[in-house]
């Protein structure tokens, strides 16, 4: 058995569709990438165009290739299906009004 700090322990999460979050606890051999832990995690398995998605370690970009250190946290991104702006028009209306209490 290889010493304990020749381990790390990280997860990998996928939001997979809004409230729909997967998370994968790891523990892995010291010097595993990014792209290891995602292969290690099983979610290729099930959504197979992780192999392309944008992926973070605690909110940073990162590459498949990244060393990982004890404690990361593997973020895999899904692209935006509707602009911020446009969204916030549709939750808040498209009227023209403006501030409340406005001119």
């Amino acid at each position: 058995m290889a010493p304990a700090e020749a381990l790390l322990r990280v997860e990998v999460l996928w939001g997979a569709a809004p409230h729909d979050i997967r998370r994968v606890a790891l523990t892995l051999p010291a010097g595993s990438t990014a792209g290891q832990a995602l292969a290690a995690s099983g979610l290729l398995v099930e959504f197979p165009e992780l192999a392309q998605a944008p992926m973070g370690v605690w909110g940073r970009a990162c590459t498949a290739e990244t060393v990982l250190r004890d404690l990361d946290r593997v973020e895999l991104y899904r692209g935006l299906t509707v602009d911020p702006k446009e969204a916030r028009r549709l939750r808040h209306g498209r009227g023209g009004g403006g501030r409340a209490g406005g001119r």
